[in-house]
């Protein structure tokens, strides 16, 4: 499980050899075998005690912002072979590798794309989202991405980023066109968001940011040596292309949240300048359903796991792919 601590005044302590949340209506007992992650917002706080028996159990311990996404991290200095791979990974991310590498990525969002919408819009709806003709679109920019060449990224990279661009437009229109009506939305908002879906969207992703840098960091990865996204402005740019991949498992809960209407406006706060943010009840729907999901099996590859245990080992492969 993953322990969220979003709630102000609640304390993480360690008790003897487990945790236990402590909140203004009491105390909740967590096994230590039981913890996967622990995420802290604002006004929530760990001991050290606490921290200190999370970094000897491997366990994950981030600080995340009102977005979900992480703002730092507590590890230990144990993870990975840092300096071989981190080594490797630098000449990887100039190579003609790396362009195969990010065509593939970039290609398996696409697909993954079009099978979410194959199993989101229902039939009735075909004609009114032009669904056929979408999906072609969608199919043809996966083609452009497949033939572009180059030597190295910065050769296509203006390229695909204009096809993500499109491709990602015609992905989003097609949703707003299912959602309920007081869940649409006029664009794809990120900084910040404009609308109810937006602001489930981007809390999901930040989520699923953390999720991913820890896996690279306990994968032996740097996740600010980027290989699509470069390192311009000292963030975890490796986790915006490896994200790509997955980015999918957050679309797909946040568009049956919205189907259900599981969230309603007292979920959001809206501010003075007309941005929309999850409110406590909003975070603990979305956190819960987000988690339940990344924790059910599913077979890549012929191999049966949990979508988290996928992406751990993904990033595990990946390092491997680097030493060689």
């Amino acid at each position: 499980m993953d322990i969220i601590l979003n709630t102000f005044g609640t304390t993480l302590i360690r008790e003897n050899d487990n945790f236990a949340i402590l909140h203004p209506d009491g105390k909740q007992r967590v096994p230590l075998s039981e913890v996967k992650s622990i995420s802290i917002s604002r006004g929530a706080q760990i001991t050290s005690d606490a921290a200190i028996m999370a970094i000897e159990n491997e366990i994950d311990v981030l600080f995340v912002d009102a977005k979900g996404s992480p703002l730092g991290r507590v590890w230990s200095v144990k993870y990975g072979s840092i300096s071989n791979i981190r080594r490797n990974q630098l000449n990887f991310s100039f190579s003609a590798n790396a362009i195969n590498w990010i065509k593939d990525v970039m290609k398996q969002k696409i697909n993954n794309q079009i099978a979410l919408l194959v199993s989101v819009v229902p039939m009735e709806k075909y004609a009114d989202v032009n669904f056929e003709a979408n999906l072609n679109r969608l199919n043809d920019y996966k083609k452009k991405i497949a033939d572009v060449k180059g030597k190295v990224i910065s050769d296509i990279a203006p390229s695909l980023r204009g096809w993500e661009g499109a491709s990602a437009k015609i992905y989003f229109d097609v949703i707003n066109q299912i959602l309920p009506a007081e869940y649409q939305f006029e664009k794809r908002s990120q900084h910040p968001a404009m609308d109810m879906f937006n602001a489930m969207l981007n809390y999901g992703y930040g989520m699923l940011y953390g999720k991913i840098e820890g896996a690279l960091i306990r994968a032996g990865i740097d996740p600010y040596v980027g290989i699509f996204h470069r390192n311009d402005y000292n963030r975890p740019v490796l986790v915006y292309d490896v994200i790509e991949i997955y980015r999918v498992w957050v679309d797909y809960v946040v568009i049956n949240l919205c189907l259900q209407a599981a969230l309603d406006e007292d979920c959001f706060s809206v501010q003075a300048d007309g941005s929309y943010w999850l409110e406590a009840l909003g975070r603990r729907i979305l956190i819960q359903s987000l988690n339940d999901y990344l924790s059910e099996h599913i077979t890549i590859k012929s191999l049966t796991r949990s979508r988290q245990t996928h992406i751990e080992l993904y990033a595990q492969q990946l390092a491997q792919e680097f030493l060689k």
